[in-house]
């Protein structure tokens, strides 16, 4: 009985830890993210072309974590599952969604974007539920269709201004796309033996090499930069913020599972949106409130139907 009441209290104590663990580097992700997509509409401010801006921090970020690794005495696996990983997990996760959200912040603004980066739990959920990775939950269904109505909410809303661009509003509304897809291959396909700080580095320089091909199909000038110390200071800053930013999107992975990870927008825009209204002088969108409120709402829902066997 002494035994097993020891085990008991070891479990949970080791839960609690690893809850902890979840919680802090989910508000800590969720901060540099919305930084980051701030400093992504001041980089345009400074007439740095998006695609350079996020190619040069990346490749920075990368170099950032690849020394922090090997300073802990670990390496990046190389096996082939190990480099599918780091590819199909940088262009959904980091090169083909940031590069969405780092362009449309200029044409729709960051309140609208980082509405839209709170979108994932409810595709994460979805996709999971369909793979099998999840099973069907009352509050959850109903935190779906809460924060599918604040999204519709918001989208209308922003749909009517004539000052939209609707082709931009739905190129945006495609990144969380991408982001929930992400959430769910690099959980399904977690390479054997990784840890969070080995898999990070692999992946956003998986992602650099990804938008680096990409911007020379545009044009020399997708890739140029003005070396001012302003722009360099930027752009070192956005470094640190992605090195920490995918560092503890990692960790978070690996101790909350997929749906617990994809709240981290939620965490974001509520962090983002004040920050740009102070930043930026950015106008509060119109159908912003209620859509925030009824996507809040849903998320808490989601959590409260969220089974400890859903948490890893």
């Amino acid at each position: 009985m002494e035994v097993k009441n020891a085990w008991l209290e070891r479990l949970t104590w080791t839960h609690g830890k690893a809850s902890l663990a979840a919680m802090l580097a989910l508000l800590g992700c969720g901060a540099l993210l919305a930084v980051s997509t701030n400093l992504a509409k001041f980089a345009h401010q400074l007439n740095i072309i998006p695609s350079a801006f996020l190619l040069w921090s990346l490749a920075g970020a990368t170099v950032l974590l690849f020394a922090f690794t090997y300073w802990k005495g670990e390496k990046p696996p190389t096996t082939r599952s190990a480099l599918e990983y780091y590819v199909v997990a940088a262009l959904l996760s980091v090169a083909g969604s940031n590069l969405i959200f780092f362009s449309a912040v200029a044409k729709v603004g960051v309140g609208f974007v980082a509405m839209a980066i709170s979108l994932p739990p409810l595709l994460t959920y979805l996709g999971a539920l369909m793979l099998g990775m999840e099973t069907l939950n009352g509050w959850r269904v109903f935190g779906v269709l809460l924060a599918l109505l604040g999204t519709l909410v918001l989208v209308s809303s922003k749909w009517s201004d004539p000052a939209s661009d609707s082709r931009w509003i739905v190129l945006t509304l495609c990144g969380p796309v991408l982001l929930a897809a992400g959430n769910l291959y690099r959980s399904r396909r977690w390479p054997t033996g990784g840890s969070p700080r080995s898999l990070a580095p692999g992946m956003l320089a998986a992602a650099t090499v990804q938008l680096f091909a990409f911007a020379l199909l545009q044009s020399e000038q997708s890739i140029a930069l003005n070396l001012a110390p302003r722009e360099l200071a930027v752009l070192a800053l956005q470094s640190l913020v992605f090195a920490g930013q995918f560092l503890m999107l990692f960790i978070l992975q690996r101790v909350g599972g997929p749906v617990f990870l994809s709240l981290l927008g939620s965490v974001s825009a509520v962090l983002a949106v004040p920050l740009a209204m102070w930043w930026f002088d950015e106008p509060l969108l119109s159908g912003l409130l209620p859509s925030a409120l009824l996507i809040g709402v849903g998320v808490i829902s989601m959590l409260v139907g969220q089974s400890p066997s859903t948490r890893s």
